[in-house]
C-alpha cells in the first residue's frame, strides 16, 4: 500500500551544476503513523549508459575520466574506469546514447537494445539511467573519442575478462559499469 505523503516545504538551496532542493515532508504510513521527514535531494537529471562489446573479440569499450566525486571520497587519482555515459537533457534516451558513444567512445554504434533503467542513488539523487547495449567492430570506428570540449577521456578495450576480473580487484567501482558487464556474463553474450 502506498504511503500518503504531504509536502509541508520545498525550498531551493542551489541551482550551480544541478539543482538541490530541501523537502519538509510527513509521510502517513500504512499503521495510520506520521512521519515528518527533511531531506536535500540533489535533481541532475536522467541519463543513459551503454556496453559496447564485441563478441568476437570477447572484449569490451570503457572508459577512464576523472570524477571530482570519487576523488573526495578517497579515490587517490579520481580516476574511474566506466560505461560511457551522459544526460538525456532534451534528447530521448537512444539519441542521447548514441550521441555520447560517438563522443566519448569514437564508435558510431548501429543496432542499440534497452536492457532496462534504474534509480542509481534513490535516497537523495532524482536520477533515473537507463540501460543500453549494443555490439560494435573497427568499422563503426568514426573517431578517436576522448569527449567533448571539458572532458579528458581514455577510451579503453579490455578483454572482457579482464574487465571483470576489474571488478574483483577494485580497479572497476562504477555501479553503473558492474551491473552491465555482470548483465552481459548473464545473458551469455562474452564469457570469462
Amino acid at each position: 500500500m502506498p504511503a500518503h505523503i504531504k509536502l509541508i516545504k520545498d525550498k531551493l538551496l542551489s541551482e550551480n551544476w544541478f539543482v538541490l532542493r530541501n523537502y519538509t515532508y510527513e509521510l502517513t504510513t500504512s499503521s495510520g503513523e506520521t512521519i515528518r521527514h527533511k531531506r536535500e535531494i540533489y535533481d541532475r537529471g536522467n541519463g543513459a549508459t551503454i556496453l559496447l562489446y564485441n563478441r568476437e573479440k570477447n572484449s569490451v569499450v570503457l572508459i577512464r575520466q576523472f570524477r571530482m566525486a570519487t576523488f573526495v571520497n578517497g579515490n587517490e587519482n579520481g580516476m574511474l574506469i566506466e560505461t560511457c555515459a551522459g544526460l538525456l537533457d532534451d534528447d530521448s534516451p537512444e539519441d542521447c546514447i548514441r550521441k555520447e558513444a560517438i563522443e566519448e567512445t569514437g564508435y558510431a554504434v548501429g543496432k542499440v537494445e534497452k536492457l532496462f533503467e534504474a534509480y542509481m542513488s534513490p535516497g537523495g539523487v532524482t536520477e533515473l539511467l537507463h540501460f543500453f547495449a549494443a555490439e560494435y567492430d573497427e568499422s563503426q570506428r568514426d573517431n578517436a573519442g576522448g569527449g567533448v570540449e571539458d572532458e579528458s577521456i581514455e577510451v579503453l578495450e579490455l578483454p572482457f575478462p579482464q574487465a571483470l576480473a576489474m571488478i574483483k580487484s577494485g580497479e572497476i567501482r562504477d555501479g553503473k559499469t558492474i551491473m552491465l558487464l555482470q548483465y552481459a556474463q548473464q545473458a551469455g553474450w562474452l564469457h570469462a
